[in-house]
């Protein structure tokens, strides 16, 4: 079944046009890569699931609900997060103080978030958010500054904040760029183990053709704001359009 459905989407700046009639269907509970060179759309893309833009044309559905017109806040209260290129973390915060703000935002409705709560809300929020660090390998460090982690560790924190939102779509916008070979690694394991047993569903855009090909089980092709090709990792590979508009060539 379809969670999320795109149908017939155009997007045009000025004179630039950045998507071309982009149909695409993500399956619940898969792992959908968004691949292509830089210029291909693919941030405008997601950036229309988010609500930061609005198609010129075309449908956007979630989980049977549009999302054209809705703000970006109530499209995460739908069940659709977000994780950025560069992890937006609250650096003089600690990792506990981090998760529990989503998590204190999704419980009330949106991001102003009620600081007095009564005893017993900030109890189970607080047991919530605790849960969430020790799924994703960060409890120990809760009470550690965020800045002072490694990168991996930063994209793991961003990873606890968007759980801790119980989001039924999981959005990964580039989640292993500049890390290194170990981190990347890291990365890999934990997007195939997070959420599991939630059954989240996640689109990932990623240059990295290892991290790509590690964790996808189908890949959308974009170039020049079209869908070229869409298929299982292995039939990308051998697929001849995507050897030359993006792999540089033949695959082994």
């Amino acid at each position: 079944m379809a969670v999320l459905q795109v149908l017939n989407v155009s997007k045009r700046f000025g004179g630039l046009q950045a998507l071309n009639d982009v149909n695409l269907s993500v399956e619940q509970g898969h792992v959908h890569a968004i691949i292509g060179p830089n210029g291909a759309g693919k941030s405008t893309l997601l950036n229309c699931f988010v609500g930061k833009l609005v198609p010129d044309t075309g449908s956007v559905m979630f989980d049977g609900k549009s999302l054209l017109g809705i703000k970006p806040h109530e499209i995460n209260q739908l069940g659709v997060s977000r994780v950025f290129q560069t992890p937006e973390i609250f650096d003089d915060l600690t990792l506990l103080e981090n998760v529990l703000i989503p998590s204190f935002a999704k419980r009330d409705g949106g991001f102003k978030v009620n600081w007095w709560p009564r005893v017993d809300r900030e109890r189970v929020v607080r047991d919530h958010a605790e849960s969430v660090l020790q799924e994703i390998g960060l409890y120990e460090k809760r009470d550690e500054v965020a800045g002072s982690l490694s990168r991996g560790d930063k994209r793991r924190l961003e990873m606890a904040m968007c759980l801790s939102q119980d989001p039924k779509l999981l959005l990964l916008d580039e989640p292993t760029a500049g890390m290194s070979r170990a981190d990347t690694n890291a990365t890999i394991d934990l997007l195939k183990g997070v959420g599991e047993a939630r059954g989240i569903t996640k689109i990932v855009i990623e240059h990295d053709m290892h991290v790509v090909f590690s964790l996808a089980d189908k890949i959308s092709v974009l170039a020049q704001g079209t869908v070229i090709a869409e298929n299982t990792p292995e039939l990308i590979k051998g697929d001849p359009r995507v050897q030359e508009a993006y792999l540089g060539g033949p695959q082994e």
